[in-house]
């Protein structure tokens, strides 16, 4: 009998959730960057093994929200790990010995799982003193680096131990449940951030209007929005020469995606405000839902 089931992976903003997932799945799903609070929703990657599938749910870092943005990336944190059959309880090891994930969701219970695996993230950057104190605190913790891989397979094993027995819940040969619409999107607000640096990276959405893939190249029409018209004029750059570059950038790694050409029409849009205006929020996707009770 195959195992099969839901692990979500938890933790602090930028605890180096959507590594992880890239690392167990085998490609890139989930946009990366140094910059806290990259993943807004949960998103979705399927490992199948010849004795499990895992599907495994990236989330929002945990957080105290300050707005309705805010609000939804919690929402779907907390979401997923209601949903979990195992969560992978992800810190950063140089913080040393995390608290209770609980504490850290601002939860009264532990989450409902049938296991909660703590893995300590980053030790590439520990010193062999720091890792055995560690070991020392945390005998049970996994030790991993999402980046290099090392003590991912270890991390692997002990979550397929937990999950229930089941056929496979997808096909074997998929890797998200999501739309390539979605990652073409995320991969866009993902260049940007990449070349915006600390301008505004959480002011930034992007939109797929049309996509069509009957001809070639695949034709992509996008849409990103920023919330003030200072933030247009800084993202188109001179003569449009930054958002040139972006869409560049950009179409490179759609193109790597979708395995084909792609032309990729980019457009800037001034939408006020987004980040709190619940309406604009429900168009982009994300849910505004009542949070789990605490």
């Amino acid at each position: 009998m195959t195992r099969a089931g839901f692990v979500a992976l938890a933790g602090k903003p930028n605890a180096g959730k959507s590594t992880l997932l890239n690392r167990l799945v085998g490609q890139k799903l989930s946009i990366t960057s140094p910059k806290p609070q990259t993943t807004r929703d949960r998103v979705v990657g399927i490992l199948t093994r010849d004795d499990a599938q895992l599907i495994l749910l990236d989330t929002p870092g945990l957080l105290d929200p300050r707005y309705p943005l805010q609000q939804a990336m919690r929402h779907a944190a907390l979401q997923a790990l209601a949903d979990a059959d195992v969560v992978i309880h992800l810190a950063d090891a140089a913080e040393g010995v995390p608290p209770p994930l609980a504490e850290v969701a601002g939860l009264h219970d532990s989450p409902r799982a049938r296991a909660a695996i703590i893995a300590l993230n980053k030790i590439d950057r520990l010193s062999a003193e720091q890792r055995l104190a560690l070991t020392t605190a945390l005998p049970d913790a996994h030790q991993v680096s999402a980046l290099t891989g090392e003590g991912v397979a270890a991390l692997l094993d002990d979550v397929t131990r937990h999950l229930p027995e089941s056929p496979l819940l997808y096909p074997a040969d998929d890797v998200s449940t999501q739309s390539v619409r979605f990652f073409a999107a995320e991969l866009i607000r993902e260049t940007a951030l990449e070349q915006l640096e600390d301008e505004m990276p959480y002011s930034i959405a992007a939109e797929i209007e049309e996509f069509r893939e009957s001809g070639s190249p695949v034709y992509i029409r996008a849409i990103v929005y920023v919330e003030r018209e200072s933030q247009k004029r800084i993202l188109v750059g001179s003569r449009g020469s930054r958002i040139r570059e972006i869409g560049r950038a950009a179409r490179l790694k759609i193109e790597s995606l979708v395995g084909a050409p792609v032309y990729l029409d980019l457009w800037v849009k001034v939408l006020h405000n987004w980040r709190r205006d619940a309406r604009a929020l429900r168009r982009f996707g994300y849910r505004l839902s009542e949070e789990p009770t605490r």
